[in-house]
C-alpha cells in the first residue's frame, strides 16, 4: 500500500519528489517509496541524505522503506551506508516473499537496527517505540 493511500498519511509533515522515488518526512521519520528497477548506490542517495538532514539534522530518526516498487541496492556501498550515526531505527514493509528475502540479505550487510513488516501502520509502531526507548 502507497503511503497516500495509508492511514499515516494524514501524519505527514513534508512530501518531497526526487530521481529516486516519493520521500514523505514526519516529525522523528520519513518514509521511502523508491521507483521501479532504480538502483540505489551511496553517490546517487545523496539527495536524500541532505534531505534527511535538513529534516532530522542531528536528531535521531527512522526510516522506513516501503518496498511498493522492486529496487536494488548496490551492497558494495553498505560500509558508506552504515555510517550514519542518527538513523536508529530502520523498517523494511514487503509485499511479497521475495523481497521479504531481499531484505534477509541485506542484513548480512548493513548494521541498522532493521526489521521487516507487512504493513506501514506496523512498521511506524515499531520506529516510534524503538526511538522512544534510543
Amino acid at each position: 500500500m502507497s503511503t497516500l493511500e495509508s492511514p499515516i498519511y494524514q501524519n505527514i509533515i513534508h512530501q518531497k519528489t526526487i530521481s529516486l522515488g516519493n520521500l514523505f518526512f514526519f516529525e522523528n521519520f520519513m518514509v521511502a517509496e523508491f521507483n521501479e528497477g532504480v538502483e540505489i548506490d551511496y553517490d546517487n542517495f545523496g539527495e536524500v541524505r541532505a534531505l534527511m538532514h535538513e529534516y532530522f539534522g542531528d536528531e535521531n530518526f527512522g526510516f522506513i522503506s516501503n518496498r511498493i516498487n522492486s529496487y536494488s541496492i548496490v551492497i558494495t556501498d553498505a560500509p558508506k551506508f552504515n555510517e550514519c550515526q542518527t538513523l536508529k531505527a530502520y523498517a523494511t514493509v514487503t509485499y511479497s516473499l521475495f523481497a521479504e528475502k531481499v531484505f534477509n540479505v541485506e542484513n548480512y550487510f548493513f548494521n541498522f537496527n532493521k526489521q521487516n513488516f507487512h504493513s506501514l501502520e506496523d512498521a511506524m509502531t515499531w520506529v516510534q517505540a524503538t526511538l522512544k526507548d534510543s
